[in-house]
Order: C-alpha cells, then sequence, then structure tokens
C-alpha cells in the first residue's frame, strides 16, 4: 500500500501479522480482523498464545493446584490457536501456531522484536473477572509500548 499526503511519501508492507490470542470471545472477533487483513495483503499469520506464568503461580499459592493449570492453560491455547488456523485455512492464508510462556504483554513484545512482524492484531477486552485482575490489561499494555502498529479490536 502506497501513501501520500502532502510531500510526505510513504509506502506500506504488511507480510507478517501476529494474532496474539487468550482464547476469548473478544479475542476472537480480532482473528477474523487479522485473518482477512492477512488475505487482502497476502500476509502470513503467527498465532501466539502465551501461557501465563502470573496466573499459573498465583493459581498454586491460591489453591494449591500443580501441573493441571499449565495443562489446562495450553489445551486453550491449543484450542485458540487451531481456531486461528482452521480460519486461516478457509481463507487461504498462511498460519503459524506459537506458544510461548510468561508475562503475556512482555512475550508478545519480545516475540515481535525477534520475528519480522509488520502489525500485531489483538482484543481489547480478553478475560474478565479475577483472571483479568491477575492478568492485567494486555493489549493496554502492548498498544504503549509497541514499536510497530497494533490494531486493537473491541
Amino acid at each position: 500500500m502506497r501513501y501520500k499526503r502532502g510531500g510526505l511519501k510513504m509506502e506500506v508492507q504488511i507480510r507478517q501479522i501476529l494474532l496474539a490470542s487468550d482464547g476469548s470471545e473478544n479475542a476472537r472477533k480480532a482473528v477474523f480482523y487479522g485473518i482477512e487483513l492477512a488475505k487482502l495483503t497476502g500476509a502470513r499469520v503467527h498465532a501466539l498464545y502465551v501461557i501465563s506464568d502470573k496466573h499459573a503461580t498465583s493459581t498454586r499459592k491460591l489453591m494449591g493446584w500443580t501441573e493441571a493449570v499449565e495443562k489446562y492453560l495450553l489445551d486453550r491455547g491449543e484450542i485458540a490457536t487451531s481456531n486461528i488456523e482452521n480460519i486461516g485455512k478457509e481463507s487461504g492464508v498462511q498460519v503459524k501456531s506459537v506458544f510461548l510462556k510468561g508475562d503475556p504483554a512482555k512475550e508478545i513484545l519480545a516475540y515481535v522484536e525477534k520475528t519480522e512482524i509488520d502489525l500485531i492484531v489483538i482484543g481489547s477486552l480478553g478475560l474478565t473477572g479475577i483472571k483479568k485482575f491477575l492478568l492485567g490489561s494486555v493489549a493496554e499494555k502492548v498498544l504503549r509500548h509497541s514499536n510497530i502498529p497494533v490494531m486493537v479490536v473491541r
């Protein structure tokens, strides 16, 4: 895409899109926008799910749970990323699933730094209630600290 405004010329190429998902309904809405953008631009999609170590650690301390929590979160991640893969396949978009562990916002930003991502697409509201209290606002942190464009889907 090329833009010309006044004396400024700018060429924008979107080759790789990061779709960060927590499996929530709002994240699923963001998936459709990200896949459609990838389809229109020919971009490759990275479907990223971060297993929050903060959530798992807090839950263990509060409730005495162990590896079952991490297994549950990994299962949620597999469902979230396979959903993105299926939507991508139906749209003719190449999707690579990635699982990381740590603070979601930090891991998203670190992944972007070490890959050549051109755009981050993320839902504005993810998990709610106690889960949001434990995780904080991932979209807000990513938006505030990203060096590349971020599309936040409400």
